[in-house]
This record gives C-alpha cells, structure tokens and sequence, in this order.
C-alpha cells in the first residue's frame, strides 16, 4: 500500500479516527475488488461490442457512496479516490458531492424547505440525473453547482469541471433513492455502491463531535452563518445539536437514506469507536 500517514491526514475528516490500519485491513481490499469489477465492465463491453460487430465507445466506472449524515462517507469516498488513483491502469478519477445539487438556499425557503434541507425533495433531481448521463455518456466536460458547507449553500457563478473521468465517485446521503415511478433512478447508472453504515446513536455521537469541532475552526468564519454557535456555552451547542439531529437527520436518516441500505453491492458497518466492524457483499 502506498497511502502515507499524510495524505490519510488530507483525506481524513475532520473528527474521523480512521487509522492507516483500518485503511489497509478494510479500504485496500476493497479497492482491489472495485479494480476487478472496473477489469469486468471493461470485459463486458467487449463482448458486447463483438457481439453488436461495433466498438462500444469506453464508459466511466461509476461508484456511489451513500450513509447518513456524519457517518464517515466523504472520507470513505476520498480514501477511495486516492487508492483508485494508484491502480496500474492509473485511472482519472473524480469526486463529486451530490451536496453540490442542493437547491440554493433562496430557493428552499421560498419553497418552504429550508427545514428540509438534505430531504430527497431538497435536491434539483433533473440537474443531477442529467450530469450524470452527460458524464455516462461521454461528453467532453460537463460541469456541476458547488456547494460550501461554509456558507451552508451554493456558491453562484462556481462550478465543479468533469472531464472525462475513468472512474466517477459519487458521495452524497441521496446516490441509492429510488426514482419515481416511470423515471429513471440515478442507481441506474451505478456500477458499483458503497453503503456506510452505524447505529444511528452511534452516529448522533459523532454528529455531535463534529459540531463541537467545526465551533472550534469553520464557525469561527465570519462568513459563517453558524458563527453565534462559538459564542454559546457548549450545553447550548449540544442541546442546539441534538434538536438539528432529533428533527431532522435523524427523520431522514429513518425515513429516506437507511431503507437504501438494501440496495448496495457492499455496507460497511462501524462500531461505536467509528471503525469498521463488519463487511457485508452482495455476490449476485
């Protein structure tokens, strides 16, 4: 393995333990199963083009990485871009957020939805899809909103570039939703997803951390619209954390993201200490 303690460092959320061990006992191995399923989808659209007597033209590897809100998926996602981008075939690899396809804040609330942010219907679903399929498809670039978490929403007049990537990471809470009916699901288009999961008061735990942690770096901003957070005792901090949790991440995480679990090629499951404890994939 050739990840260093610096860049797991770079990659390492901001109250996310995760260890060099745990990357090579858990997050190498997965990498060489994606690298056989990434050899296989390359196999099969030979076939398929022999079959058809045309050359099928080569489609991005699409992974997903899904999991409730602070459970650790962005840092899965970027462990796994770096280990992806080490393989022999040296694949250009790119991360997108689906946080980046949140409607803009002005557009929540005159909607009446700024008290469902991260819900499925908080999303532009169209946008996204169409991305999606203009990256499958091989367009020269395709460009995404970007979304800070700094300002808490889309930045206007930035966007994320995509240039043709061998293999595209998606990572969002949203990536496994079933699409209505007669529609198409942004599933379809995956080859391969990553579900992270923990018991859900295990991850209201480690939401919580986070808060404390972003009270003592991103809220000190002044752009920061959770700036008064560093202000308040931390009894305030935890008690404005647990209502954000108990009324909303927790809902959704209930209602819309853990009924998705089902759904993935593989879950990986973390204890209370925020390591993986077990590994469950699907064979067919």
């Amino acid at each position: 393995m050739s990840l260093t303690a610096g860049e797991l460092d770079e990659v390492r959320g901001l109250t996310d333990p995760i260890q060099l061990s745990e990357v090579e006992d858990i997050y190498l191995p997965l990498s060489r199963l994606l690298r056989l399923y990434f050899e296989a989808s390359a196999g099969l659209r030979e076939t398929v083009g022999a079959f058809l007597g045309e050359q099928i033209r080569p489609a991005p590897f699409i992974i997903a990485v899904a999991g409730s809100v602070a459970v650790g998926k962005s840092t899965t996602a970027r462990v796994l871009r770096t280990l992806i981008s080490q393989w022999p075939q040296h694949p250009h690899t790119e991360l997108v957020t689906t946080d980046n396809f949140l409607y803009p804040n002005a557009v929540l609330e005159q909607r009446g939805l700024t008290g469902r942010k991260g819900f499925p219907e908080s999303y532009d679903r169209r946008a996204l899809l169409r991305f999606v399929q203009q990256v499958r498809a091989g367009a020269p670039e395709v460009t995404a909103p970007v979304y800070s978490h700094l300002a808490y929403d889309i930045l206007p007049g930035q966007r994320q570039r995509v240039q043709r990537p061998d293999v595209l990471i998606l990572e969002g809470i949203n990536v496994l939703q079933p699409a209505p009916p007669g529609t198409v699901a942004l599933s379809d288009f995956i080859d391969f997803s990553v579900y992270v999961d923990a018991r859900a008061d295990h991850i209201q735990q480690w939401f919580l951390r986070r808060l404390h942690a972003l009270r003592k770096t991103a809220f000190t901003d002044p752009q920061s619209p959770f700036r008064r957070l560093t202000e308040v005792s931390t009894a305030e901090v935890d008690a404005f954390g647990t209502q954000v949790w108990k009324t909303i991440n927790e809902v959704n995480l209930i209602e819309n993201i853990q009924p998705t679990r089902a759904r993935a090629t593989l879950v990986l499951h973390k204890g209370a200490d925020h390591s993986v404890t077990r590994v469950r994939l699907r064979r067919f």
